[in-house]
């Protein structure tokens, strides 16, 4: 690993426009990092990615880097891109533990954040660092959102997660697991006890369904739900999983490591939305791709296909009269997710779109006063650098609307 990172380091060309770093939706100073890397800085250079991404050692582990930084390097037009991500995930898995927490004063206005997935975390970090005290409520028993119960181990170890708990309460931060806002606790209590800004960031957890026939039948089941408890399913030899995202990616190599011997996903179209890396893992794994297959619906002998007719530029211009049959053991759907209703159900003048999706202004403010939200919950799925990037935003129009009250 050492030798592996320092030679690119030494690849990057320290570009006078780097690409690289604009290609990151949240911009790491990818050339300065890279430099404070060689110089042996690795605090100072810690310091700085997390200062720019509190989740930075997730981000180097989980990013779509061929589409960011390593899609964007300019090695990479006639060879092989600086892999910025092994020199990121080097350095920011050692600032977890070398991190030290500064001493700031404490600001009288408190906060709150609903929700500890990637924006929720990135909140709460960014406003414990200006001295807002943070209570942090998350419905399930442990922090991350679907950095927790969606990313299997194999890929994202949940000690990563356990070491973030352990800074971000360094930090002061409180979290309150196991509180559902908007079952016993509503926004309004929030506010009744002096929560100056709340903030909303509790993802898109909610599995999307196909609204086809089946759905509910005991062989099927949502990538999310099993994702989240893997060793509670017993999915049986021959498994079906219906999309082709990095989540069905990850509930297929899953599958495999859980026993089943034959796992196959299937597209209607010829596109994969998963990273190329991820698909190479997954073949590698024994999984196989089909594709032009649109499912119309589920039996107790596995999905009912129909095949797709392509034209010369692989679109979908009509499908095969005869139905086609799978027989697998159990159907995986993994096609999106959207986040859950009972807030807004709940919280009188709270807004959301048609997707579920909450209405936000370009401060992040709900349609709320002095509520504010980011991440997959106003977006909808997207991934987790995605979230960092909207919760950085959100956390700057919070800091300067508690400092105008």
């Amino acid at each position: 690993m050492a030798i592996h990172i320092v030679a690119e380091a030494n690849r990057c060309l320290n570009c006078k426009k780097p690409l690289c770093q604009q290609g990151c939706p949240v911009h790491t100073p990818i050339p300065t990092v890279i430099q404070l890397f060689k110089e042996n800085r690795l605090v100072e250079a810690g310091e700085l990615l997390f200062e720019n991404n509190p989740l930075s050692a997730v981000c180097a582990i989980v990013c779509n880097h061929e589409k960011q930084c390593a899609g964007n390097c300019i090695r990479g037009r006639k060879d092989s891109p600086v892999h910025f991500s092994s020199i990121e995930q080097y350095i920011s898995d050692m600032y977890l533990d070398r991190m030290t927490v500064p001493k700031v004063e404490r600001k009288a206005r408190r906060a709150a954040v609903i929700g500890a997935g990637p924006a929720g975390i990135t909140v709460a970090v960014k406003l414990a660092q200006q001295g807002y005290p943070v209570t942090v409520f998350e419905w399930k028993g442990k922090i991350g959102g679907l950095l927790q119960y969606g990313i299997p181990e194999y890929r994202l170890p949940k000690s990563f997660l356990e070491r973030y708990q352990a800074r971000m309460e360094e930090m002061g931060i409180t979290i309150r697991t196991n509180t559902t806002i908007g079952s016993v606790l509503m926004i309004d209590e929030l506010r009744r006890d002096g929560y100056a800004s709340i903030f909303i960031g509790t993802g898109a957890e909610k599995p999307r369904t196909l609204g086809i026939r089946g759905e509910s039948l005991g062989n099927v089941i949502f990538g999310l739900n099993y994702l989240a408890n893997p060793k509670g399913h017993k999915l049986g030899d021959t498994v079906a999983v219906i999309g082709m995202g990095n989540a069905a990616i990850d509930a297929a190599r899953t599958a495999l490591r859980n026993g089943s011997r034959h796992v196959t996903l299937y597209a209607r179209s010829k596109h994969v939305t998963a990273s190329s890396s991820e698909v190479s893992y997954a073949e590698l794994d024994g999984a196989e791709f089909v594709f032009g297959m649109q499912i119309l619906e589920i039996t107790d002998d596995g999905p009912v296909f129909a095949r797709a007719v392509f034209n010369e530029e692989d679109e979908v211009v009509g499908y095969e009269e005869e139905p086609v049959q799978i027989h697998a053991d159990s159907t995986v759907i993994c096609v999106s997710q959207v986040p859950r209703a009972k807030l807004v159900r709940t919280t009188v003048g709270l807004d959301a779109g048609e997707r579920g999706t909450l209405t936000v202004d370009e401060n992040y403010m709900t349609t709320r006063e002095g509520v504010f939200a980011a991440g997959d919950v106003v977006t909808g799925a997207k991934t987790v650098v995605h979230a960092v990037e909207g919760a950085k935003k959100a956390a700057e129009a919070m800091i300067r609307y508690m400092e105008a009250l």
